[in-house]
């Protein structure tokens, strides 16, 4: 997708310059000082995030892989479709493979593109690709250190249902639930 179109000229914001105020291991925040369209000045503050990825793991039956897993920054524990960072080197799709197996013990045979995500577009550049992964074969998960959560396998019906009550509130899970709802219908 081009993400410059020739209208888009009296919008753009350009950079003068910038600093980095937090160099994490995993988040860096900047801020920078950018010239508006009218020629006026202003800062932005943003999260620089390497990228992540999500599967929509399916199995053979059609069941949805997912996982249930405290999250600290909100203080609860959410049902969730897999997903990870993407680490320096790795492709989306490499990223994908190995969180399918990590996280969820399953080996995917295939990857299909669902969708392309940006979360928090006003103050991250994180990217999420977001995979329907078919062809499963269980192999052992292997979790990171630290890392603890809950594997279940629910129906696409199930799933909806839990999203109708509120119980599914993790944005990138509703995207892409909804986006494969689409396309398995």
């Amino acid at each position: 997708m081009n993400d410059s179109h020739a209208s888009d000229a009296g919008l753009r914001e350009t950079h003068i310059d910038g600093t980095v105020v937090y160099d994490g291991s995993l988040l860096h925040v900047r801020r920078d000082r950018v010239r508006l369209p009218d020629g006026g000045e202003a800062v932005r503050e943003y999260i620089v995030h390497p990228g992540a990825v999500l599967m929509v793991p399916v199995l053979d039956d059609g069941r949805l892989v997912v996982e249930r897993q405290f999250r600290y920054p909100i203080g609860r524990v959410l049902l969730e479709f897999p997903a990870g960072k993407i680490d320096p080197g790795e492709t989306p799709e490499q990223t994908a493979l190995r969180e399918m197996i990590e996280e969820t013990g399953y080996e995917a045979a295939a990857l299909t593109p669902l969708c392309v995500l940006h979360p928090v577009v006003s103050y991250s550049t994180e990217t999420i690709r977001c995979f329907v992964a078919r062809g499963l074969r269980h192999v052992g998960a292997n979790l990171d250190h630290g890392e603890f959560l809950e594997i279940h396998m629910m129906r696409l019906d199930e799933m909806l249902a839990a999203l109708d009550r509120g119980e599914i509130s993790d944005a990138k899970t509703i995207a892409a639930l909804l986006l494969y709802a689409r396309t398995a219908a």
